[in-house]
């Protein structure tokens, strides 16, 4: 049996998470990062590997372009959870004939980014493999007040998210399709940036919290199963810009599609609840509900939500 056969990369986790033991880790396996409490503070850890012709590809990217995507998508997802990242260690696999400038410009780029949070690489470790692999392991953290779990929507929460959606799919499309122009677009895809500072003014305000890592319809799905819930999603609501839906029509798609399912977006999406719906930004898209299931309106009728987003073992 392999893992396509048993649904896919999160239906793995499930198999392989265990209810944590310790009583100081708060929050384990299945959110943006895991949080354990330490003395009298809170510490975020996540990590995200990027694989060569799988995340990234050196045709398109610079290595510095490589070694900053690496660092805010891991900056993402601490601020997912409501922390601010500290500092990071980064393993490589690299392939035997490599050039030592590739290298060194990947880690130009992750120290470029790296000054804008004002966070240092401390460690990490490189080996020799196939293929060019960057991972990186981040540590945050938070105050108690703000930490945000994926298993803190309530029913008649509004489900908000930060920015628009389907350009970074977009841009990865027209790279694959060899389609000139587009720019905005591309640069979407190759130097994505974390959106926590859009949220941080109005973060006591939110309930649950994700980073649109595989598409919006799959981070509320995940909300969901989390917090025992089901949404409605408005399609008529997602924010999508003008240069996408161009974008996806050249590339032979629907930028909804891209929307919903495309991912690598990394704005965040997150649930308000309707006393506090005067206190945030951001685009409203949706509805925590009590009866179970996602789905989505679409010219006034609703259907189930049935794709999923982005998933490393499912076609």
């Amino acid at each position: 049996m392999d893992i396509s056969q048993i649904g896919g990369e999160f239906a793995l986790i499930k198999r392989l998470a265990k209810k944590p033991v310790d009583k100081n880790i708060i929050k384990g396996i299945g959110d943006d990062a895991a949080v354990i409490k330490f003395k009298s503070t809170y510490l975020a850890f996540t990590t995200d590997t990027m694989v060569e012709g799988d995340h990234f590809s050196l045709d398109y990217f610079t290595p510095q372009q490589a070694g900053k995507k690496a660092v805010e998508i891991n900056v993402s997802d601490i601020g997912a959870m409501g922390a601010k990242p500290l500092y990071f260690l980064v393993s490589l696999v690299l392939p035997e004939k490599i050039e030592v400038e590739i290298i060194e410009n990947i880690y130009k780029g992750m120290r470029d980014a790296g000054k804008k949070y004002n966070i240092e690489i401390i460690g990490g470790d490189i080996t020799h493999g196939r293929q060019l692999v960057i991972d990186i392991c981040m540590i945050g953290e938070a105050k108690k007040e703000n930490l945000k779990f994926r298993s803190s929507a309530k029913p008649g929460d509004s489900i908000f998210v930060s920015g628009d959606l389907g350009s970074s799919i977009a841009g990865l499309n027209l790279f694959l399709k060899n389609i000139e122009g587009f720019k905005e677009v591309k640069k979407k895809h190759l130097e994505p940036e974390a959106k926590f500072y859009k949220i941080e003014p109005f973060l006591k305000y939110i309930n649950a919290m994700i980073d649109v890592s595989d598409g919006l319809a799959s981070e509320v799905k995940r909300i969901c199963e989390q917090s025992g819930t089901g949404a409605v999603i408005y399609a008529d609501s997602i924010p999508i810009k003008p240069e996408t839906k161009k974008a996806a029509e050249v590339c032979g798609n629907d930028a909804l599609d891209y929307a919903l399912y495309g991912g690598e977006d990394f704005e965040l999406v997150y649930t308000v609840s309707k006393e506090n719906l005067g206190k945030v930004k951001g685009y409203r898209v949706g509805e925590i509900t009590h009866k179970k299931g996602v789905g989505i309106i679409k010219d006034g009728k609703e259907e189930p939500v049935l794709k999923h987003g982005y998933d490393h073992f499912l076609k």
